[in-house]
């Protein structure tokens, strides 16, 4: 008989979900849930893989402590209470369960929403406190009203069909989801600004990052509909909840429904704890027991695969490279995520088609690990889940990328280099990137030869080759105190089209981008920021 496999399950988990390692002849599993950190670590060593929820700590002293680890699933999306940085310089493969709590977090949204609607949880207290207020709890019908939804990823499409189905209408804002994706699934797609003054109803459904953080802040809120309501069953930090608390007491917003907080436990003096038109539940939206059985299933079915030899489908760290592969691929794979966010930074409208195509010897090697990067690097600050080898293509497809490899024998200019061509609603931007000496160099920008380091702040200038043109745009940065770092230029041909890209030391101010955009015959100006994160 083949090797039999120890598994940990440290955390409660249904046992439903578990029943593909109870059942298999290879696995023996353990299930100690309580445990105290020091118990954890004592056992650890002898067993190949760890099952945890979201109250056990695996710290880089227990991975280090597990002799024999080679998996640590975490049955849920989030994986704060796991080092995966340890994990990963352990050779330990840490999955999660991205999509099983999809439909549970789906009706949550609507079970709010229509408690918003209806006045539930007010009247259910109205009741109960031995009155009868019926004309104090009239609500409205959702039927025919508009829902807006911040983000159009795999949640947020459950919640489309759900409201359809209710017949509503439905808006979205999401750049990175082309017109056609959208119409497709029945949603007219909008800018933010666009959308909010037209719907009833504004649900968020992206993941927490820089960019999404407090995206529903004050002035946004203001520019919603008088009598307008809120939920969110996402992310606590997504929506203002100050700004949002004073919009419902001061009458502006209907009221607001919120499942997650921007610190958990909700603080007990919260201004959302004193308004009765908010409803306020614990962090519910993956609780069903449908839920946490899949949660369970999806994670024991991937540390199986693990452990059996087979790739999991949500690996949360980068997976193992063949060794004869390491030295000439890991720059590239690099590479490739910093051009894929160097082109989503250049145009986020309605992605439609990602081309990769390789030149020279690095396609002798399975280009897979590239092309995986690149979509990384596009879909970087949009999904919650990492982006993978397995999942990379799964998950452009699942935004509507189509996704296009191509192998070149050689270039004329560099022995291996890449080409990324990014097609959107916009038009089609393509950036040319090599490795020299060890460096990461982008070479070519829109098919004009322009060689600077993939790297830091980033000013692009697409102008008329005119004298004078690089002194006016080192004037003004000078002027605004902006530190130039470097400064490179590429051009078709003398007095022509021409680009240029300078390196800051810091990001360009907003007001400052606006002047340097207003010196005639500069066609366009993008911020790239490529600064490690």
């Amino acid at each position: 008989m083949s090797e039999r496999f120890k598994v940990l399950v440290s955390d409660k988990l249904s046992q439903n979900g578990l029943r593909p390692l109870l059942e298999a002849e290879s696995i023996e599993l353990d299930i100690r849930t309580e445990l105290s950190p020091e118990e954890l670590t004592s056992l650890i060593p002898d067993y190949h893989a760890l099952l945890v929820r979201s109250s056990t700590q695996v710290t880089d002293a227990l991975i280090c402590a597990g002799k024999r680890l080679q998996a640590v699933g975490r049955a849920g999306t989030g994986v704060d209470n796991i080092d995966v940085e340890a994990a990963t310089r352990a050779g330990v493969t840490v999955v999660n369960t991205p999509t099983g709590n999809t439909v549970a977090a789906a009706e949550h949204t609507i079970a709010m929403l229509l408690a918003l609607a209806r006045n539930i949880p007010q009247a259910d207290r109205n009741v109960r406190s031995q009155q009868w207020d019926r004309g104090a709890f009239v609500g409205t019908e959702v039927r025919g009203k508009a829902l807006g939804i911040v983000g159009l990823g795999r949640i947020a499409q459950e919640v489309v069909q759900f409201a359809l189905s209710l017949g509503m209408r439905v808006f979205a804002f999401d750049p990175f989801v082309s017109q056609e994706y959208a119409s497709q699934r029945h949603v007219t797609l909008l800018s933010l600004d666009e959308m909010l003054p037209q719907v009833d109803f504004l649900t968020v459904h992206v993941p927490l990052t820089d960019a999404t953080r407090n995206i529903i802040d004050a002035r946004r809120l203001r520019q919603l509909k008088p009598g307008a309501r809120v939920l969110n069953v996402a992310r606590g930090g997504i929506i203002d909840e100050d700004a949002l608390a004073a919009a419902v007491a001061g009458g502006r917003l209907g009221g607001a429904a919120l499942d997650v907080f921007a610190s958990e436990p909700l603080a007990a003096d919260s201004p959302l704890r004193d308004n009765d038109r908010i409803i306020l539940t614990p962090h519910l939206g993956a609780s069903t027991v449908e839920a946490m059985d899949r949660v369970a299933e999806d994670v024991a079915l991937q540390v199986m695969d693990i452990l059996h030899g087979r790739p999991a489908l949500y690996a949360v760290n980068a997976p193992i490279l063949p060794p004869t592969a390491l030295n000439t691929l890991i720059p590239f794979i690099d590479l490739a995520e910093r051009m894929g966010r160097f082109l989503r930074q250049m145009d986020e409208e309605g992605i439609r088609r990602l081309e990769i195509t390789g030149h020279g010897p690095v396609t002798a090697f399975d280009m897979t690990y590239i092309v995986a990067s690149a979509i990384r690097g596009v879909l970087s600050d949009i999904v919650e889940e990492r982006v993978n080898l397995v999942n990379a293509e799964l998950m452009a497809r699942s935004r509507g990328i189509e996704v296009v490899q191509r192998k070149m024998p050689k270039h004329e200019r560099y022995e291996s280099m890449i080409t990324l061509r990014l097609t959107s609603a916009g038009g089609t931007n393509s950036v040319l990137g090599t490795v020299l000496l060890d460096e990461l160099i982008f070479v070519a920008v829109n098919d004009l030869w322009v060689e600077f380091p993939a790297a830091g702040n980033l000013l692009l200038a697409s102008h008329t080759d005119r004298p004078g043109m690089i002194g006016k745009v080192g004037t003004l940065l000078g002027r605004s105190d902006v530190n130039i770092s470097f400064m490179h230029v590429g051009r078709r041909a003398p007095r022509g089209e021409s680009i240029m890209v300078l390196g800051t030391d810091e990001q360009t101010p907003a007001g400052v981008l606006k002047k340097l955009a207003d010196i005639q015959d500069i066609h366009w100006l993008k911020a790239v920021d490529l600064r490690e994160s």
